[in-house]
């Protein structure tokens, strides 16, 4: 029962292996997009993903103060899980200064999270002190999601001073491209539903490891995740 309208940031060559290219929206077209979206079919939330460029996360961030978006998710897409860089260098600036102060939670993963927090996660007591950093400094709550051999599959929420674990148990599938960018897609989902934040997290998280458990192949389009969602790492 939900539907997703997309804002394309960027085109990416890229397969399970790496991202190989990147070719982006001009400001002025992804601003025609956002436009577009918000006077039509106004979103109940709003999932951010790829955005690698200073003039992108600018445009999207005027746009969204434009119409007074709700529920707004951040995945700070960094780093590929395969090490290459989708953002550059001088647009982590931005996107800490315009976009994590709107957002209502922010889901990095460990590298990511240690990109913004300024600091090495090497277990679980590191993830709390990072998303507390990060939390505090930004103004949101902050989803860190484990993995990375710091643990299997456990992600913790933290919020107005607080955290709140989410385990999980890693599954045996191959086929897990993408689900950090379901996962966060999922979380805007629930909230859309009117779901609270702890619960659209439970929830999200939940879903993500029925898909796993049943073997279905997120990464490639050929889940029903691509039917609810429509919404990868590229879109807004």
């Amino acid at each position: 029962g939900v539907f997703a309208m997309s804002a394309i940031t960027a085109l990416t060559a890229q397969n399970t292996t790496g991202v190989t290219g990147i070719f982006e929206t001009t400001p002025e077209f992804l601003a025609q997009q956002l436009d577009a979206v918000f006077t039509d079919i106004y979103p109940d939330a709003i999932k951010i993903g790829m955005v690698s460029s200073s003039a992108l996360i600018e445009t999207i961030a005027k746009k969204l103060r434009q119409y007074d978006a709700k529920h707004i998710v951040v995945d700070p897409v960094m780093v590929a899980t395969s090490g290459s860089k989708l953002l550059q260098d001088s647009a982590i600036q931005i996107l800490t200064g315009q976009l994590l102060p709107m957002a209502e939670v922010v889901t990095p993963n460990i590298p990511e999270a240690e990109i913004l927090s300024g600091m090495t996660i090497t277990d679980a007591a590191g993830m709390e002190a990072a998303a507390k950093c990060i939390s505090e400094k930004y103004g949101c709550a902050v989803l860190c999601k484990g993995g990375h051999k710091v643990n299997d599959a456990d992600d913790l929420l933290w919020r107005n001073g607080s955290g709140k674990w989410f385990h999980g148990e890693r599954i045996a599938n191959p086929n897990t491209h993408g689900t950090g960018c379901t996962l966060s897609s999922a979380i805007a989902s629930n909230l859309a539903k009117g779901y609270p934040l702890d619960a659209a997290v439970e929830r999200a998280k939940a879903y993500i490891s029925g898909c796993l458990s049943a073997m279905l192949d997120l990464g490639k389009g050929s889940g029903p995740m691509d039917h609810m969602f429509a919404l990868r790492g590229e879109f807004v």
